[in-house]
C-alpha cells in the first residue's frame, strides 16, 4: 500500500484525509490505518452502516456550533454533533453541517475519526482541509493529464504517471527559461496558423504537437500507401519531416547535450 511505501521511505503523518471512498473500504485502507496506528479523519456515507450488540443503540448528542476558519482566515459558523453507536470506543462519528434545520445535502457531511482527545471543534476544522487537500490535488491531475483515464491497479497507474510526467519533462525543457535564445523557434513554425505564441506549458505542449503531427500523421497514413500506391504523397510526407527535422534538431540535440543538465543544475 502506498501509505506503508512512504513511511519506509520517511515520510510522517500526523494526520490523515480522505473522503468516503476510503471511509468506507473498511477492510482495506482502515484497517491498514488502524495497524499503522495512524490518526485519521474520514468521509463516510449517511447511510453507514455499524454493528450493534443487542440492547444498543445510536444516540444523537447535542449540536455544537464552531467557527470554521478558513486558510485565508475568514470563518463561519458551523454545526456538529457527535454520533454514538452503541458505546464510544476508538472509532468515533459526527455530523457536519452549515444549518441543524434543513441539513442540506450540499454542505452536510459525515465524518468517521481515530484521533483520541479529539474535541468536536477539532473535527469540523481538520475535516475541512480535506476540500482545499483534494482541490489542489484536482487541479494538479487535470493540468498534468492524470484525470484524463482511470486505473485501479498499481502497476497501470505507474506506467501512466511515468508516461505522463516524462511528456511534462518533455515540454518543460522547452520552456522559454532553459532554452538559450539562439534557439528560439523558426519563423516558419512560427507562422503555422495554428502556432500558439503563448509562454506557458499548455502553449508549449500545443506547439510540440504541431512539430511531430507530419511524423505521425503520415504514420496513420502509411498502411494505406501498402494497399494503394501513391508515391508523392509518401515523397511529400518524407520531405515534409525533413524539414521539420531539420530545423527541430538543434533544440534536441541541445537538450541530450551533458552540459546542459550539469548548467541547469
Amino acid at each position: 500500500m502506498l501509505i506503508r511505501k512512504l513511511q519506509a521511505m520517511g515520510f510522517r503523518f500526523n494526520l490523515v484525509l480522505a473522503d468516503s471512498l476510503y471511509g468506507e473500504s473498511g477492510t482495506n485502507f482502515i484497517s491498514v490505518l488502524d495497524e499503522l496506528n495512524l490518526n485519521y479523519l474520514v468521509a463516510i456515507r449517511s447511510n453507514h452502516s455499524v454493528d450493534l450488540l443487542k440492547g444498543q443503540y445510536t444516540q444523537y448528542l447535542k449540536w455544537q456550533r464552531f467557527k470554521r476558519v478558513f486558510s485565508d482566515l475568514r470563518s463561519e459558523n458551523r454545526f456538529i454533533r457527535e454520533i454514538i453507536h452503541g458505546k464510544r470506543e476508538e472509532h468515533r462519528y459526527w455530523q457536519i453541517t452549515t444549518d441543524t434545520e434543513t441539513l442540506p445535502g450540499n454542505s452536510t457531511w459525515y465524518v468517521m475519526s481515530k484521533y483520541p482527545g479529539i474535541t468536536p471543534r477539532e473535527v469540523g476544522n481538520f475535516y475541512g482541509l480535506r476540500t482545499w487537500v483534494e482541490y489542489g490535488l484536482k487541479q494538479s491531475k487535470n493540468e498534468l493529464g492524470w484525470a484524463d483515464y482511470r486505473f485501479t491497479r498499481y502497476e497501470d497507474i505507474e506506467r501512466w504517471w511515468e508516461i505522463v510526467c516524462s511528456a511534462y519533462l518533455m515540454v518543460s525543457l522547452h520552456s522559454e527559461s532553459l532554452r538559450p535564445s539562439s534557439l528560439e523557434p523558426q519563423l516558419e513554425f512560427a507562422s503555422h496558423p495554428w502556432w500558439d505564441h503563448g509562454k506557458g506549458w499548455k502553449n508549449i505542449l500545443n506547439n510540440l504537437r504541431l512539430v511531430i503531427q507530419p511524423f505521425i500523421l503520415f504514420n496513420l497514413i502509411y498502411p494505406w500507401l501498402t494497399v494503394f500506391h501513391v508515391p508523392q504523397l509518401s515523397l511529400g510526407f518524407s520531405k515534409l519531416q525533413a524539414i521539420v527535422y531539420r530545423l527541430t534538431s538543434p533544440i534536441f540535440i541541445f537538450l541530450t547535450h551533458p552540459d546542459f543538465y550539469f548548467s541547469s543544475a
